[in-house]
């Protein structure tokens, strides 16, 4: 401001000296006072260019540094931004975490309500069915057919102790669940920092050699996965064997098998070499050199499993997207820091990149899935037993019934066939008794009972069919 102040005033003075040199003769000024003048006046441009030179300078200078202090602004605004986002991901990943805890919880209360209310159901509806059919039969059941009632009870009160205890065992399997969910941040921390001292130690092993370090990245995946709680060769596989139309083979490192038919695959992807240079790199040149190569090279693993086309084939019933294993989880940070657009371009290729702590979240939250899937057709195992098993006593009680039935009735039919031999002036044991009076030769003789008394007397030292 200083520099355009005093060209300003440069300008004007030299503006007064030469009006003033244009009239010499009327200010009575001499040859040599205008030649002074003249020279005063050149002097005089030359101080003007001069200070309009450094005055531009400045404003260069200016403006330099004005550029310089937006950019730098710029830049830590959008560290800042970054960081923020960040926070912003890791408090959004933390309040998923307790909401799914919580609804866990509460679904879990509410099936244990559902539970309880079903077995005391079923309790008493057995208490219900076995009381009224005591009382219905108990003055026509005899003691064999009380009896029989009770070996018949004894294995339902059997049964119904079993169905309690099956359903203390599914308690105490979701309490064990529970305590076992409280510690997955705690096995997230460990695993990072497992995975972190462990790939510090085979960097220099592993570089240069792409068959050491896809088998140390499988390595890792299968750490991830017995952690998670999955058990291999019953939710997930390893290295299956899967044809694809054309005929051809592919072998995916880890098929998850979901609820409902349903699969899930995974491929480890190891980007060892440019990282590992990026991280000891010491000139800025070489950090961008190897922060470009190592983006590319995690782009090209992600076209690579996209072109595979897992999510067409047959043999598996998959979403239309596969997960992308990176075992080195700094390494998939510092590639999203360096290219903000990689995931979703990934995403874009129907692939999903996630590192050991992401992938451990997503598999526990699959384990999770499989142990109520098999809680739920426990349940469903325990009504279809209990019910094939109140069948089962409703038909004993009908064919209990039918039993009395059909004893009465051969208890009338006896009672008529025996009457035929004592009843009547022509019955049986008279005519025996009378061919006997006539000389038929015979070496027994007959009970005098069935000669003297009456039928009726008779039928009352019978035995009753309906008291065996």
């Amino acid at each position: 401001m200083d520099a355009i102040i005093l060209c300003a005033a440069l300008v004007v003075l030299l503006i007064a000296v030469f009006l003033f040199i244009k009239r010499p003769a009327a200010n009575g000024i001499s040859a040599d006072e205008v030649s002074q003048l003249r020279s005063d006046n050149d002097s005089l441009k030359i101080a003007v260019a001069k200070a309009e030179e450094k005055a531009a300078g400045i404003f260069t200078e200016k403006e330099n540094l004005t550029k310089h202090f937006k950019d730098e602004q710029s830049r830590l605004l959008d560290e800042l931004l970054y960081e923020r986002t960040q926070l912003a991901q890791a408090n959004q990943s933390l309040e998923s975490s307790r909401t799914y805890f919580k609804a866990q919880q509460e679904k879990l209360a509410e099936q244990k309500e559902e539970i309880e209310q079903t077995r005391k159901h079923f309790q008493r509806e057995f208490e219900n069915i076995a009381e009224k059919l005591l009382k219905e039969k108990s003055r026509e059941f005899t003691d064999v057919n009380r009896l029989s009632i009770d070996t018949i009870l004894n294995p339902l009160k059997e049964n119904i102790k079993a169905f309690e205890d099956k359903v203390d065992k599914v308690y105490n399997m979701e309490a064990a669940e529970r305590n076992t969910l409280k510690g997955v941040i705690t096995q997230l921390m460990d695993l990072n920092k497992l995975i972190s001292t462990e790939a510090s130690n085979l960097t220099k092993a592993l570089k240069g050699d792409n068959k050491k370090q896809g088998n140390w990245g499988e390595v890792i995946l299968e750490k991830v996965l017995e952690r998670s709680g999955l058990v291999r060769d019953r939710e997930y596989r390893v290295q299956a064997s899967l044809n694809h139309t054309d005929g051809s083979r592919l072998q995916p490192d880890v098929i998850i098998d979901l609820p409902d038919d349903k699969h899930l695959i995974i491929d480890s992807k190891v980007s060892l070499i440019a990282y590992e240079r990026l991280v000891n790199c010491e000139t800025e040149e070489e950090r961008k050199l190897y922060s470009k190569a190592h983006v590319e090279s995690l782009r090209n693993h992600v076209h690579g499993l996209s072109s595979k086309n897992y999510h067409d084939l047959y043999q598996v019933n998959s979403p239309d997207f596969v997960l992308l294993f990176v075992p080195i989880e700094s390494s998939f940070s510092f590639a999203v820091q360096l290219d903000a657009d990689l995931f979703s371009d990934a995403w874009d290729k129907r692939v999903v990149i996630v590192s050991p702590s992401t992938l451990l979240a997503t598999l526990r939250t699959i384990a999770s899935i499989w142990k109520q899937e098999r809680q739920n057709r426990n349940v469903l195992e325990i009504a279809r037993l209990s019910g094939s098993m109140y069948d089962k006593f409703v038909g004993f009680m009908a064919d209990m019934e039918n039993i009395g039935k059909n004893i009465n009735q051969t208890q009338s039919v006896y009672n008529s066939a025996f009457n035929k031999l004592v009843d009547g002036n022509g019955n049986l044991t008279k005519t025996a008794e009378k061919i006997k009076g006539l000389g038929a030769k015979a070496n027994k003789q007959l009970d005098g009972k069935y000669l003297d008394e009456s039928p009726l007397n008779l039928l009352k030292g019978e035995p009753n069919l309906t008291s065996l």
